[in-house]
């Protein structure tokens, strides 16, 4: 579902409800078995819902809630140690809290009986959930337009998961033109019979959606069908649509450019440019003033480590396809492309030093940043700036690629903490997809949203070279 234009994982937003619920009852329960002072407590007490906010936002931090890893996220020990894991740093924000504001209600022992409690709940939650989450009964039925490539994609939009582990089922194919290429299970491919409407086909196979994966569409798509099953409560939705929603990427394969233009997204205004610019500048603050002591060790460890400077600068393309400089931490040898050749960073790159391999791994080159968010030339959410020889080969080579420029780069940014470290032009595509997603539909909500999943990107060191 959308929430403020952004695409929420229905399942994610269920599931963190009820872990929300399990948590405020844990925390209820704790005070009522362990309270010394039992005051006047209501079942609406402030101080639980606010130690269960943290505790929610803390799961987030760990990926709890990322809908790539809701059904698999590394196997049952994983899950363990991330609940074990949030559930701690909860109790640590909150011991910090009331180190400064002590608390009547939750004091520190009544606080820990709470979130063991919780632990086990949640334990027994999620288990519950894996097994409902993969049950047929509760995937949503398509009924899906079309028999070719894009049709087939429907299925595969996940390359690490199967047909069987995405949250919908695909009921049936519906061939639009009987000599078209098949490039779907030929046994679920179903044709029209005489007098029957797509209508009857959608009931009687207990549809709840209708695909539209068509790629040519003169003279073969049913518009006055499709219609006939809108107006009956059947949802039809584009296949590019079905992409964003479900992949939460623009997926360049299903891209045209009229749905581009008449589409709603890509909205810019003084307003929207305005609390981007102070949401910027606040969180720049913060994160110097929490990082300043890890900037420090890394500049004395660099220095240490090896010769050449701290600081490294580059030009790269901003808002508008302006060049400017940004500054990082030198993470290479200081004759990296001594032949001034510019080259993709690979794995196991042996340019990259060994404190350089630390601060890539963790983010902690990107912190100078900073820097070029104060002076106006990044922001902190948004597409990452490329370098102008890439970029001069990359818009040769992929599509829309220079609608990245039409809003200020970024620290982090949607595509970093949906897709690994791009080293080549297919990565390139891959992120563009994202970040195509991200300039039609990013707001406050999704800004914050991206922050606290880089933090989560950060602490398992995902997608680093």
């Amino acid at each position: 579902m959308r929430i403020f234009g952004h695409h929420v994982s229905r399942t994610s937003l269920v599931l963190a409800t009820v872990e929300a619920l399990v948590l405020y009852v844990a925390l209820y329960l704790a005070v009522i078995l362990h309270a010394e002072v039992q005051p006047a407590f209501s079942m609406f007490n402030h101080e639980v819902l606010a130690t269960m906010a943290v505790a929610i936002v803390a799961m987030m931090l760990m990926g709890l809630y990322d809908s790539n890893h809701l059904v698999d996220s590394g196997g049952p020990i994983k899950i363990v140690l991330r609940l074990a894991f949030g559930l701690l740093l909860a109790f640590g924000i909150v011991l910090a809290y009331h180190a400064v504001a002590p608390a009547p209600l939750l004091q520190n022992t009544t606080l820990a009986i709470g979130l063991t409690l919780a632990f086990f709940g949640l334990l027994a939650g999620r288990s519950f959930y894996r097994r409902l989450a993969t049950s047929p009964a509760f995937k949503r039925r398509l009924l899906v337009l079309g028999t070719g490539a894009r049709a087939s994609s429907t299925e595969s939009i996940h390359t690490d998961r199967q047909p069987e582990e995405l949250p919908y089922k695909v009921v049936a194919y519906v061939a639009t033109d009987p000599e078209a290429a098949v490039e779907v299970p030929p046994e679920r491919v179903m044709q029209l019979a005489p007098n029957e409407t797509l209508l009857d086909l959608a009931r009687k196979l207990r549809a709840e959606e209708i695909v539209v994966a068509v790629r040519d569409r003169r003279g073969t798509l049913p518009i006055r069908q499709l219609l006939e099953c809108k107006l009956h409560g059947i949802p039809v939705t584009d296949l590019s649509s079905f992409f964003e929603r479900e992949c939460q990427q623009l997926r360049l394969d299903s891209l045209n450019t009229s749905w581009l233009v008449f589409g709603d997204g890509f909205r810019q205004n003084w307003a929207r440019n305005v609390i981007k610019r102070s949401l910027d500048l606040i969180a720049s603050t913060v994160l110097l003033l929490v990082t300043f002591p890890v900037m420090l060790a890394t500049a004395l460890a660099i220095r240490l480590d090896s010769p050449g400077p701290i600081f490294y600068w580059q030009t790269r393309v901003g808002m508008g396809n302006r060049p400017f400089d940004v500054c990082k931490f030198r993470s290479m040898r200081q004759d990296a492309e001594s032949n001034g050749v510019a080259q993709w960073a690979t794995g196991n790159d042996d340019r990259v030093t060994r404190v350089g391999r630390v601060i890539r791994k963790f983010r902690i080159d990107e912190l100078p940043q900073i820097i070029n968010v104060f002076k106006g030339e990044m922001s902190f959410v948004g597409p990452r700036p490329e370098r102008p020889v890439f970029v001069a080969q990359l818009s040769e080579q992929i599509p829309y690629f220079l609608a990245r420029h039409s809003i200020r780069p970024g620290i982090t940014g949607w595509a970093q903490v949906r897709y690994p470290y791009g080293a080549s032009v297919h990565d390139a595509r891959e992120k563009l997809q994202y970040d195509l997603y991200y300039l039609k539909n990013h707001t406050l909500f999704m800004d914050i949203v991206i922050m606290l999943e880089t933090v989560s990107v950060v602490l398992f060191g995902r997608g680093a070279r």
